[in-house]
């Protein structure tokens, strides 16, 4: 347990709740869209953020799903402002009609927080053809960003208050294919593993800092901070539906879950930390553990392989 009570730079540990870390922190006059907020941490996160004052926008698979969070949150907080709105991580076709329908909305967008996501499947492939977990997890993700970035920038400068995007990833990514990310072989049934969700987990963690560099680029040319900055995470070990397809991996992190686990109210406690905290204003890049900033695996630090994944994305999406 002493891992779980070492407060480091932030003040906050692996025992803080996503209360705690946001106690104080007045949200209002921000809108923060939650992909996956309809299960696991995600309903938590938008739990939370909401209590802060936050406009919640859940991007949910599941409508129905998630109109039963937003009822069970609106019981606790009335005055919440949440709305739930459908979009398909799997499918670019649903992830367009997401963002299109946002932008035409007409709201603006201070916080993007890239969580949903889909563990250690058997080998499927997406709508679009892709590995499942890599196009769910990674370029469903990427995409929505890049739809929805000149809708951040435009609410920072119409604000004055810098716009956050929060990709949640794992410490999984360190426990991939040796090669980082496998381009060639990305729809490669007989090699598919267990490291096909770490490799989409590295690929989150590649695209905050490629975007970050990116970002820092813009600013630097217009002599100016940056309107929006980019950063990733690792939640923590929690027991959800994530990993409802693999049996045995669930057996195993049941029982490591009596020394390790984190409660969903712990497990979101990064995230919101990592949106919300007056701590991080101006910080990018970063990957984040425990509510502190923590070493990713080289690969994730690895500079050439980030600009060659946001170029693949870039060819698999059709994204600009």
């Amino acid at each position: 347990m002493g891992s779980l009570s070492n407060k480091q730079q932030s003040g906050f540990s692996a025992s803080s709740t996503a209360e705690e870390v946001t106690e104080g922190i007045d949200g209002t006059g921000l809108t923060a869209i939650v992909t996956g907020a309809s299960s696991g941490i995600g309903v938590e996160t938008a739990r939370v953020l909401a209590l802060r004052g936050v406009h919640v926008v859940m991007a949910v698979r599941n409508t129905d799903a998630g109109a039963n969070v937003k009822e069970v949150i609106l019981k606790e907080i009335p005055n919440a402002k949440i709305d739930v709105r459908e979009i398909d991580l799997s499918s670019f076709t649903s992830v367009r009609k997401f963002a299109a329908d946002y932008r035409s909305s007409g709201l603006p967008l201070n916080i993007l927080i890239n969580n949903a996501g889909v563990g250690v499947t058997p080998f499927k492939l997406s709508q679009d053809s892709i590995e499942l977990q890599f196009a769910t997890n990674h370029l469903g993700h990427f995409l929505l960003t890049n739809l929805l970035l000149k809708t951040m920038k435009s609410t920072s400068r119409e604000s004055n208050t810098e716009g956050r995007i929060v990709n949640v990833s794992s410490l999984s990514h360190q426990y991939g294919y040796h090669e980082g990310i496998r381009f060639d072989k990305l729809n490669d049934e007989p090699t598919y593993s267990r490291h096909s969700y770490a490799q989409s987990k590295l690929a989150n963690i590649l695209h905050a800092n490629e975007l970050t560099r990116r970002l820092m680029v813009l600013s630097f040319l217009r002599k100016k901070g940056a309107e929006v900055t980019a950063n990733s995470l690792h939640p923590g070990t929690i027991l959800t539906n994530l990993l409802r397809y693999d049996g045995f991996l669930k057996c195993i992190l049941k029982v490591l879950s009596i020394f390790i686990s984190k409660t969903v109210q712990q497990g979101a406690a990064t995230t919101c930390f990592v949106a919300l905290h007056p701590q991080l204003k101006g910080v990018g890049g970063e990957y984040f553990v425990d509510c502190n900033i923590a070493k990713p695996s080289s690969q994730a630090k690895d500079a050439d392989l980030a600009t060659r994944l946001w170029d693949f994305g870039l060819s698999l999406t059709n994204a600009k």
